[in-house]
Formats: structure tokens, C-alpha cells, sequence
């Protein structure tokens, strides 16, 4: 019975073009549109603006630091304010840096002289980046002009970085001490792309059923058994997304060289069990919003929700406590934990089991819902 199923959803699947564009095209996709778009790790070269009213050797000096930054490119000089924040506001520049007239002779009459620098913060991540560049350089600048009045008063090299930096900072940046964006992002949006795709394509799988009312002959092939119909649906779209998990896992942590301290074959059995939950979760949607169209939409919003809170970006900590507890019912919120865990701190997979055990309980949905699964296929009409 079960085998009859199996070969009848493989020659389904063969002959529906949305499986082969959604269930293998768009994730193999992803994976290279996602992994090359940030192959570099952090941008690089962004344009910013410099208005260098002072004009003397030392401000020359700041700009030509500040152009040799990696992710700074000076492109354009601009005579006033006014002109480099148009420039802004056009897109030519992500930012610009502000240098006031007097300043050099500011600094060395210990004046206290200021520079400006402004930013466009719509565009988040290379504003951020020109911001911590524009930022560091002046304060080389500052401690530099600090310094030689320091060495003019006669201080030695010793007691004027004494007094410049009493306290010498040793930052580590654990998990991505690179601040590469690649490891950053990808761990956590090619999960979850495939996630999107997994819940589509159970939905669809199982709606189409009900909408070319092929109902009746699914449940005949596997003996009138709602479990054994519902498993040999899902059998062959396992199959395939397990493979799709594995070029990911090999992907980014074999061949991409991504970090991961507990070994590729521990990640493996991570992505399989998200899998198994993803399509677990989506025979849960239909059972919930049992019409197609509907079902698709919970599917989507389900999917983009995941990605906000997950914790990804933003800590599920800092959420609200509503939020908190909602995010427990997101597979990628424990994938997500998962892979911090294990690939970036080293613990072995079963020290995060409270996760595995939530990717599990997904997983198992489809036994509990197989009967509901049953009723509302073999009941209820197509709503197009």
C-alpha cells in the first residue's frame, strides 16, 4: 500500500512544473544567488564624500587615512554642506565627511576642533560601516594631535600612550571574528528560504488533491489508511529535501569552509531533523486553514515571520514576552539555536536537546493530523 502511494506522488510530482521551479530550481537557486552576493564577506570600496574646508596638510592627511580604509572609497569632494547632502540624498554617496575651516590650527592651539560626519541610514549596512570608519579615523586624528602637543611638553613615547590609552582594549568577536556577512546571514536565511519552500510544496501537494478531486484515488492506493496515504505523499518530497539540506551543509561548511566546531555530520542530522519538522509544520497549516489558497497564505506569512524571530538579527530576548513564547513555535527559532550552539560554540548536538526535541515534536505532527488530514480532504469541496 505504502509503495503504491509512493510511486503515484512520484509521478505527480513528475509532471507538475511549480515541483521542479519550487522544490529544486529556486532553493539550488538561493543557494547561489545568496553565497555570491556576499562571497567578499563585507562590502567594500562604498562611496563617501569628504567637504575639506580647511584644506591643510593635516586635513589632507586625514582624508588620504580615511580613503585607505577597506570599505571606504572617497569619490567625490564637495566645496560645502549643502552640495555633499544632496549628493546623499541622490544615492551618489552613502555619507560624507565633514571637515569645519580653522580646524588644524584648532588642534594645535588645543582648541577642542570638531569634524561632522552624517550618514544615510536608510541604507543600513554601509552607512553603519562608513560610520565606524569616519568614526575611528577621528579619533587616530584626535589622539595623533594629542600626541605631538605631548611630545612638545617633553613627555616620552611611553607616558604619552599612558596618558592617550590608559587602558588597552583586547576585543574578540567569537563566531565570526572576521564580521563576515556571508556567515552571518546565509546560516540563517538559506535555512530558512528552504523552510519556505518545504511548506508551500506539502500544502500544494496536498491541496491538489482536494482541488482535482484525486482524493478518492489517493486514499485507494493506500488501503483506505489515512496515515499510510499521508506518508507515502510526503515520502518523495522528503527525499528530495533531504538531498537539498545536504548540498547546503556541504555547501557552506565543506566547501565554503564556514565555522563549524561540531563537524559536518552533526550539522547534517540538525538540517535533516529541520526538515522533518518544516513539513511536519506544513501538514499542520493545511489541517488548521484546510483550503488551498489559504492554507499557501499561512504557509508565506508563517515563513517571512520566521526570519524576525528566529534571532537572527535582533535577540528573541529583547522581544516582548508574547513574542518570546511565540517564537517557540517556529522551527528555524530552534534550528537557529541549534547551529549557534553546536557549529559556532562546539557543543555536541545532544547538549541541545531541548531544540532537537522541539524539531521532533514538529516532525511527528503529520501522525496526530493524519485523521484530520483525512476528514477534511474527503469532506470538504475546493473553494478556488
Amino acid at each position: 500500500m505504502l509503495r503504491n502511494v509512493i510511486i503515484r506522488e512520484i509521478k505527480r510530482l513528475w509532471r507538475q512544473p511549480i515541483f521542479w521551479f519550487a522544490g529544486i530550481g529556486a532553493p539550488l537557486f538561493c543557494y547561489v544567488f545568496f553565497l555570491t552576493l556576499m562571497a567578499n564577506g563585507l562590502p567594500t570600496n562604498l562611496p563617501l564624500g569628504l567637504v575639506d574646508e580647511d584644506a591643510t596638510a593635516t586635513t589632507r592627511s586625514i582624508a588620504r587615512n580615511l580613503d585607505a580604509f577597506q570599505q571606504t572609497d572617497i569619490t567625490a569632494h564637495y566645496p560645502n554642506v549643502t552640495e555633499a547632502r544632496q549628493a546623499m540624498q541622490r544615492g551618489e554617496i552613502y555619507g560624507f565627511y565633514y571637515i569645519p575651516r580653522g580646524t588644524s590650527r584648532k588642534a594645535q592651539r588645543q582648541e577642542v576642533p570638531t569634524v561632522s560626519f552624517y550618514t544615510n541610514n536608510s541604507f543600513l549596512v554601509p552607512a553603519s560601516l562608513l560610520y565606524r570608519d569616519m568614526r575611528t579615523m577621528s579619533e587616530l586624528a584626535s589622539g595623533a594631535a594629542a600626541r605631538s602637543v605631548l611630545y612638545a611638553k617633553g613627555a616620552t613615547e611611553g607616558q604619552a600612550m599612558a596618558f592617550l590609552q590608559p587602558v588597552l582594549i583586547d576585543m574578540h568577536a567569537l563566531g565570526n571574528p572576521w564580521l563576515n556577512y556571508n556567515l552571518y546571514l546565509s546560516n540563517g536565511i538559506l535555512p530558512g528560504l528552504l523552510m519556505i519552500f518545504i511548506f508551500m510544496l506539502t500544502i500544494y501537494a496536498i491541496g491538489t488533491e482536494t482541488k482535482e478531486g484525486t482524493t478518492r484515488a489517493w486514499y485507494n492506493a493506500a488501503g483506505g489508511k489515512p496515515f499510510i496515504a499521508l506518508l507515502g505523499k510526503l515520502l518523495p518530497q522528503t527525499v528530495i529535501f533531504l538531498i537539498l539540506g545536504t548540498i547546503y551543509v556541504l555547501l557552506v561548511y565543506g566547501y565554503l569552509r564556514f565555522p563549524c566546531l561540531c563537524g559536518i555530520p552533526t550539522m547534517l542530522g540538525a538540517v535533516w531533523l529541520m526538515v522533518l519538522a518544516a513539513q511536519g509544520l506544513g501538514v499542520a497549516m493545511y489541517a488548521a486553514a484546510p483550503t488551498l489558497r489559504l492554507a499557501l497564505s499561512f504557509a508565506s506569512l508563517w515563513g517571512v515571520i520566521s526570519f524576525s524571530i528566529a534571532g537572527i538579527s535582533f535577540p528573541v530576548m529583547a522581544m516582548h514576552p508574547m513574542l518570546q513564547g511565540l517564537s517557540l513555535l517556529f522551527p528555524l527559532r530552534h534550528y537557529f539555536l541549534i547551529y549557534v550552539n553546536s557549529a559556532l560554540n562546539g557543543w555536541p548536538l545532544l547538549a541541545a536537546w531541548p531544540f532537537l526535541l522541539a524539531l521532533l515534536a514538529f516532525a511527528l505532527l503529520p501522525v496526530l493530523l493524519s485523521r484530520r488530514i483525512y476528514k477534511v480532504t474527503t469532506t470538504m469541496e475546493y473553494v478556488p
